[in-house]
């Protein structure tokens, strides 16, 4: 798994190792039941903290996106299912992005149309990363 953290950024690192992950499961780059490496090798490879690494992952397990466990450590969830917790979030982040299109003039279509491209894009380009999805593996 190639992930690249951004150092400069200032979204806090285990915030951008979520979202990679996220957009790997999206994409279909990691599978139901695929292990990821364990938080000590993550952390070593990209030279984190230990500390950053468990953050990332504890936040994954907690929105249901991966599932811990002891022998085979963390592993894509194979239910990743909506839940209300979710739902009230994304409402949230939508309406928050719609806010600031809105000031920044982009009109309603304009906006839905690129809502639209995003979630059918998932997998292929990410605008976030600025990478195809392949590069996400080794």
């Amino acid at each position: 798994m190639i992930i690249e953290i951004n150092t400069q950024s200032i979204k806090p690192i285990y915030e951008q190792l979520r979202d990679q992950i996220v957009l790997g499961i999206a994409s279909k780059q990691f599978m139901p039941g695929e292990s990821l490496p364990s938080v000590r090798r993550l952390a070593a490879d990209l030279g984190i903290n230990l500390h950053t690494a468990n953050k990332a992952y504890t936040t994954l397990c907690d929105e249901g996106y991966i599932k811990m466990d002891r022998r085979k450590g963390a592993i894509i969830a194979d239910d990743v299912s909506d839940d209300k917790y979710f739902l009230i979030n994304l409402t949230h982040k939508l309406e928050l992005s719609a806010a600031e299109a809105r000031c920044k003039k982009i009109d309603e279509h304009e906006f839905i149309e690129l809502c639209r491209a995003c979630y059918q894009n998932t997998g292929e380009y990410s605008l976030l990363t600025g990478k195809n999805s392949e590069t996400l593996k080794q």
